[in-house]
């Protein structure tokens, strides 16, 4: 059972918030730009409105997967940082002495309410919605060149994403001891998702071995995020052997277990549309995105292929821009 509305909060510390969280933190200004209460609205069916227990405020939830994709972080260390980080517990709207939830609690919410919600249309309507009422997209033309946007927005192959996240860890390992990299396994010389997915279960549990150093913090945080990765990636490859995905392991392009995305933005740099295709489509369609992107209806299709991760990716890099062009007005 849910509430209708986020809950009054009556403690005597929250006057923390006003000294520690500065008006200029990124997070207080999403705070104050976006209403989140449309989660609610999207994600009312999900939940029993009359019976059973309390649950977990589902715009809590959303906004501890906002900050995952904020600050690149797992689903563990997220939870940790918040018990902490004032910014956080302030954005999640909790009072500072509140206790924080379970990390598993996080994957519970993304695969029993989030599973069936068309979830990329939902977040860019609403950052779209957001723009023009704060007066920023004010152009009628948009951009639809793909490699324009991928350039812009760095979108990556899970393959990248996992040489990427692994080369953090290990240069975090590093600072703390050069001698690991005799340990460490070769690197994969292959195009196969498959072979790093492995490359980097053996670096994690060369890591784990060494139980000292995986506690350092800066160690810990980048070794938890590469786990959740690779159990995110194996996960959905089980997903993707259905007939309707085309895995491209060895694709150059950008795709996602077989899916390419294709954005539409404004001007300003607003993404306004986006198109999922399998990998055989290499061409945009450049005529339905620019019917899509009239600020008025704003779509998606395709989104087997589009996870919760990407999705989040866009709403962010829209949020953050937002924030930046409001900055400068």
């Amino acid at each position: 059972m849910i509430q209708k509305q986020q809950s009054m909060l009556f403690s005597p510390f929250m006057a923390i918030y006003d000294l520690v969280v500065s008006k200029d933190h990124l997070l207080r200004k999403i705070n104050e730009m976006i209403d989140f209460s449309f989660v609610y609205d999207e994600l009312k069916d999900t939940y029993c409105l009359t019976n059973g227990r309390n649950a977990i405020d589902p715009i809590r939830m959303f906004k501890y997967l906002l900050l995952k994709s904020i600050y690149d972080l797992s689903d563990v260390d997220v939870v940790e940082r918040s018990k902490y980080d004032m910014s956080f517990k302030y954005f999640l709207h909790m009072a500072p002495e509140e206790s924080m939830i379970e990390a598993s609690s996080l994957t519970k919410f993304r695969k029993l309410r989030l599973r069936d919600l068309n979830l990329l249309d939902m977040l860019i309507n609403k950052t779209v919605e957001v723009a023009r009422e704060k007066g920023i997209i004010k152009s009628t033309s948009i951009i639809v060149d793909a490699t324009h946007t991928k350039a812009r927005y760095h979108q990556k192959s899970p393959k990248e994403i996992l040489m990427d996240r692994s080369k953090k860890l290990r240069k975090a390992v590093y600072t703390i001891d050069e001698t690991m990299k005799d340990k460490f396994p070769a690197k994969t010389t292959t195009d196969v998702l498959e072979d790093e997915i492995d490359y980097c279960q053996k670096l994690i549990d060369v890591i784990e071995k060494e139980g000292s150093i995986s506690e350092y913090p800066k160690v810990k945080e980048k070794l938890n995020l590469l786990k959740e990765t690779v159990a995110g990636d194996i996960e959905q490859l089980r997903i993707s052997e259905d007939q309707d995905a085309r895995v491209g392991h060895k694709s150059a392009d950008s795709s996602f277990f077989g899916y390419k995305t294709h954005l539409a933005m404004s001007e300003e740099r607003i993404i306004t549309a986006a198109i999922i295709t399998t990998c055989e489509k290499i061409e945009a369609k450049n005529s339905e995105l620019k019917h899509r992107h009239g600020y008025d209806v704003v779509s998606s299709s395709g989104l087997l292929g589009m996870n919760l991760q990407g999705a989040m990716a866009i709403f962010t890099v829209n949020l953050k821009r937002i924030v930046k062009l409001l900055d400068e007005k």
